[in-house]
């Protein structure tokens, strides 16, 4: 079809938008329900909507996909993300937003699952990390700008919902244009049994556990920056219009380092790329929990950061895409998504309840408990694996 040489970048510019809706959404939600008086473990757990739909989604993708292909299940994910974009605006209800949360959350896992399982089931093997870095990067670049919507609060409450819907649209449309495709036929003899799915899953899990938690992390890190740090910084004394460009920069951050990283991951290793990178950003965090109360050095930290463990996500998809046969990348790719809805659903309603016990105690500290315990987690791993093999 028209566009289909141009198939890879489309499907770049379509992560990138729902990044950006993404990163509009729960800052922005999250600073008009703290406005509004709602407290902040129901405003965290008014955040979990996102990724509750994520979850409820990813069981029922797989099948759908090998038998329509790729095509329907982005279009379709899509389109669920701009009409509810659209229906913001109609009615402000805690439950009726809640809804709408769960079905972009549904409509955001069929675009990304489509997208990502596109792109890693047919990119060169010598630059997979440089690929997925790309793909990492567009979604970076996306919750770098979404944030800013959030200004647009002192035009019109409504006018970032439309915004960031007639963007998406544009882009959305390109995907008409694309020929369709089809998952690889290869695939194990188990396949054809009831209990297959179940049964892929459980093995792409004793392959590539390790391979989950840095999408787990990431997770956690996007949820709980995008939706807890707007209500923690209101109560530390920080504005809005502050707060808006503040929380950009770790998006920000991970542009600068997403494809270096990408690329060097493909020549020492994806190991050896995360375990430095998570060190680092233990220590960025650990000095946000120091620095809190100042702008100026959340600004570095939170780029610091970003340029450290902003990548964690694409790297995690990388080494994935390293441990497992082409046949599991599918379900390997729905179990990231799966383990990022995790990490961002216990993200923002952690970090609200911590707020509401220890409203004194910086909440950056669990975060760097979160990096910490991922950490020791590889180290384990890679231990465990000298043990066995003497």
């Amino acid at each position: 079809m028209i566009l289909d040489r141009f198939r890879f970048w489309i499907l770049i510019l379509l992560v990138m938008i729902s990044g950006l809706s993404q990163g509009m959404l729960m800052p922005l939600l999250a600073i008009i329900l703290e406005q509004g008086g709602v407290s902040s473990s129901v405003n965290g757990l008014h955040a979990t909507g996102l990724y509750i739909g994520v979850l409820l989604a990813s069981p029922f993708m797989e099948k759908p996909m090998k038998k329509f292909g790729f095509k329907p299940i982005i279009l379709i994910g899509g389109l669920l993300v701009i009409v509810s974009l659209l229906l913001f605006p109609l009615w402000e209800a805690l439950w009726f937003w809640f809804i709408l949360r769960v079905a972009i959350g549904i409509g955001d896992n069929m675009l990304h699952f489509g997208t990502q399982t596109w792109i890693t089931t047919t990119v060169d093997k010598h630059t997979r990390g440089r690929s997925i870095s790309l793909y990492g990067m567009s979604f970076g670049l996306g919750f770098a700008i979404g944030p800013l919507f959030t200004r647009l609060l002192e035009v019109n409450e409504a006018l970032p919902f439309i915004a960031s819907a007639l963007l998406s649209t544009i882009v959305w449309s390109l995907m008409l244009f694309v020929r369709n495709g089809l998952p690889s036929s290869e695939a194990p003899s188990v396949e054809t049994t009831k209990d297959s799915s179940l049964k892929r899953f459980i093995q792409t899990t004793k392959i590539a556990w390790i391979a989950l938690l840095p999408p787990l992390a990431y997770g956690f890190l996007e949820a709980t920056l995008h939706a807890t740090f707007p209500i923690y910084g209101l109560r530390i004394g920080h504005d809005v219009d502050m707060l808006s460009l503040i929380i950009p920069c770790f998006a920000g951050g991970s542009l600068i380092s997403q494809l270096p990283l990408g690329i060097l991951s493909d020549r020492i290793g994806r190991r050896k790329i995360l375990l430095i990178i998570l060190t680092l950003g233990l220590f960025c965090f650990i000095g946000a929990a120091l620095f809190e109360a100042s702008v100026i050095p959340l600004f570095i930290l939170f780029t610091l950061a970003g340029i450290f463990v902003g990548s964690l996500y694409s790297l995690g998809i990388s080494y994935m895409t390293d441990l497992l046969p082409q046949s599991l990348l599918p379900a390997g790719n729905l179990l990231c998504s799966i383990a990022f809805s995790i990490g961002s659903l216990g993200g923002p309603y952690l970090g609200g309840i911590f707020i509401d016990i220890f409203p004194h105690v910086s909440f950056f500290y669990v975060i760097a408990a979160v990096l910490a315990l991922i950490i020791g987690a590889m180290l384990m791993k890679r231990n465990s694996a000298v043990m066995v093999s003497n």
